[in-house]
């Protein structure tokens, strides 16, 4: 069974109760990188951060099971919080908003108040602010602080900090109320802040596809610091880069509100204003890439993901971006091993994977097998003690949490019908890899005046620009049609092909 060190959580050498310690997920990224915002429950081995809303238990079976995450039932009741305006907004609370430039006019229209909350990092009442979060009405309610404590409804919905301010084909993003606030001083209501800053996982942008659609412009307000540029570039690469545009801030000014307060509301809109594009793909200044050379020069070339297994290490390694081939004898088990490698990076990772196994049907069956890899117990009736019913829904909470199935129509079951319908999971989802299994089972209809191997090669260009445009692994399962034979009429074994974790023009190969 994982241990809580599994997980970086320092139970600060305590074996049985309570205890308050920092968050692995969070605590680096916060100004008090000391707070001890993690609850940990030693005897129920559970764990919730106050701040980041991370959340997991260990596994109380055997093998592999247990992955850091926060299991939950699709049926779960979604709470919608109460919210009146009774009592409005403190005098003292109001001038701390003047501080930061914000206007009567935008507090009044956002419904900003004061209350008494009980917040769990002080574990005691505090004088707070909230910010309603609507969506056709309130759907939750951020809580802050003095000493910048946050909190929101627990078990009500999350979303965008703006979301019914989306209007027209452009959409302003920030990283937090203050910020969105402060672009609409500047003039802009088309803002929108996610509800957890740097740190959000951005599980909710599937419920907010709907809205966000018709966005033909997204222009990205975010802290230049490191965390906000990381949060920069998993937006980019969900929102798609043609659609985004990057705001830079005056030297000294680390987000929207800064440049309010330093240099007033027509600065900001002016910054707003000339956000550039994403760099044009093809054409790159040095300056464009001034950053990743002295990152080179400092950490050398970046590897890949640790694939889980000590064997095969040395050999291979898994990196966003680029792809592997997989071929191999007849029913020797190249679907399940790739099965169990994606089970690995599942739970080191936490990657998300779509995954298009035709071959692979019914989809329970295939879901089983995924199950037996990550429990570690059968699914079936057998000699063998089966993974209990508790394991099975623990177990299914999981894998909808990284794992979604690709199967398009017949008619769209083709590189480009799986490419679309994969685009689509990497906004949703975030998936960070993708499975064809196998190429066989594809409809490859080309035009008469393709041959088979131009075909093949436009096929590949598509999957390789689909994985480096979206920071996307792809694994492609190819089956040989006939085991080759020498001269001497010994069959020559296939070898499995990995292309992923090199450098460029790199191959390696391992004999299977």
């Amino acid at each position: 069974m994982k241990t809580f060190q599994d997980y970086g959580i320092d139970t600060r050498g305590k074996t049985s109760g309570e205890i308050k310690t920092t968050c692995e997920k969070c605590s680096h990224t916060r100004k008090k990188k000391t707070d001890p915002c993690l609850a940990v429950n030693l005897d129920k081995k559970t764990w919730f951060c106050h701040h980041c809303e991370w959340s997991g238990a260990l596994s109380n079976g055997n093998g592999r099971n247990g992955s850091g995450q926060k299991f939950t039932s699709k049926s779960k009741t979604v709470k919608k919080p109460e919210y009146s305006t009774t009592g409005g907004l403190s005098e003292k609370a109001r001038a701390w908003f003047y501080e930061r430039g914000l206007t009567d006019k935008v507090l009044e229209r956002n419904e900003i108040t004061s209350c008494l909350e009980w917040m769990p990092q002080t574990e005691r009442e505090e004088k707070c602010i909230r910010f309603p979060y609507r969506k056709n009405g309130v759907v939750n309610i951020k809580f802050r602080d003095g000493n910048k404590n946050f909190k929101m409804v627990k078990d009500a919905e999350r979303t965008l900090y703006g979301h019914d301010d989306i209007q027209g084909d452009t959409l302003i993003w920030t990283e937090g109320e203050i910020d969105k606030l402060s672009v609409e001083v500047a003039g802009i209501a088309s803002c929108v802040s996610v509800p957890c800053g740097a740190a959000d996982k951005l599980d909710f942008l599937q419920s907010c596809e709907e809205r966000l659609e018709p966005i033909k412009n997204h222009i990205l307000a975010l802290d230049n610091d490191g965390p906000g540029k990381k949060l920069e570039a998993e937006l980019i690469r969900r929102l798609g880069p043609e659609k985004c545009k990057l705001v830079t801030w005056p030297e000294g000014c680390k987000d929207a509100n800064d440049v309010l307060v330093k240099h007033g509301a027509g600065k900001l809109k002016e910054c707003i204003e000339k956000a550039k594009p994403c760099p044009i793909k093809g054409l790159f200044d040095v300056d464009d890439i001034q950053e990743k050379i002295l990152a080179l020069y400092d950490n050398g070339l970046s590897g890949g993901v640790n694939v889980g297994w000590p064997s095969l290490v040395k050999y291979y390694s898994v990196r966003p971006g680029e792809w592997t081939l997989i071929t191999g004898i007849p029913s020797h088990g190249k679907s399940e091993f790739l099965d169990a490698l994606l089970i690995n990076l599942a739970e080191s990772q936490g990657w998300h994977f779509g995954v298009c196994s035709p071959e692979n049907q019914p989809l329970e069956l295939h879901a089983s097998k995924l199950l037996e890899k990550h429990i570690g117990k059968p699914f079936r009736k057998g000699g063998i003690a089966r993974m209990d019913s508790k394991e099975l829904l623990s177990g299914i909470g999981w894998l909808d949490e990284h794992f979604t199935f690709v199967l398009p129509d017949e008619k769209d079951l083709t590189v480009d019908g799986i490419l679309s319908l994969a685009k689509s999971l990497v906004f949703r989802k975030g998936i960070k890899g993708l499975v064809i299994d196998p190429w066989n089972e594809l409809d490859h209809s080309r035009p008469s005046n393709l041959t088979e191997t131009e075909y093949i090669s436009q096929s590949l260009t598509k999957i390789r620009r689909f994985a480096r445009t979206h920071g996307v692994h792809v694994w492609l399962i190819a089956h040989p049609t006939k085991l080759i034979k020498n001269s001497s009429g010994i069959i020559r074994f296939p070898v499995l092909t990995m292309s992923a974790g090199l450098r460029t023009g790199e191959t390696r190969r391992i004999a299977v």
